[in-house]
């Protein structure tokens, strides 16, 4: 079976536990720091962290117009926590020089389920996940508020607020053509489903080849 080289976005989060996912659902993970890292790599990995952080380190090493060009022709991509923030074409509670890839259409609320006190862990029945639920790790979560056409909801959980939801719970996890984000942490689990999700999407993509 082909090794596809999936790329981990590396100026700030849990790059490292991302990098081994990778590798235990049969990708090859490469750190991308610079432009010239992402040009050989067939699909990315945008870790948790902080959104606002991440925005402004992308500015600064020159990385968000050729993620964005790479996402525009189709390169898959996987965002978690904050990554699903900056693959949204809409984001709340953010700051107003905040930037996101708009690669999603969805409108996402940063820091959702609340602040580092409120983590928690949830079992989530993922549409096209075999194996039964899988175990999410919510550490200052967004959730999705509104999707926009051709996105596809693929888990739930419940927030446990008294604010409107629809049936099933909060919309933690999305899938639209080559993206994927989810709104809790994989990676910091020994359950490699979600990455082995996302490295067959890249195996199935032409799209997402470097040029």
């Amino acid at each position: 079976m082909r090794v596809p080289q999936i790329g981990v976005l590396a100026l700030q989060g849990d790059v490292a536990d991302h990098a081994r996912a990778v590798e235990a659902a049969g990708g090859r993970p490469v750190p991308v720091r610079r432009a010239s890292e992402l040009d050989s790599v067939e699909g990315l990995v945008i870790p948790g962290g902080e959104s606002t952080t991440m925005s402004h380190l992308l500015r600064v090493f020159e990385l968000f117009d050729p993620i964005a060009k790479r996402l525009d022709a189709g390169m898959p991509a996987f965002g978690s926590c904050a990554g699903m923030i900056m693959l949204a074409s809409d984001v709340l509670d953010g700051r107003p020089d905040q930037r996101s890839f708009g690669a999603i259409p969805m409108t996402v609320r940063r820091n959702a389920f609340g602040r580092q006190v409120d983590s928690f862990e949830a079992e989530i029945d993922l549409d096209g996940l075999d194996g039964g639920p899988f175990r999410g790790v919510f550490i200052r979560a967004p959730w999705v508020e509104r999707v926009g056409e051709g996105v596809e909801v693929i888990g739930r959980v419940s927030s446990g607020d008294s604010g409107p939801e629809g049936p099933g719970g909060r919309i933690v996890a999305v899938r639209a053509g080559a993206c994927l984000a989810t709104s809790f942490h994989p990676e910091v689990t020994d359950d490699a489903r979600v990455h082995r999700y996302f490295v067959d999407m890249v195996r199935r993509s032409g799209a997402g080849e470097a040029d």
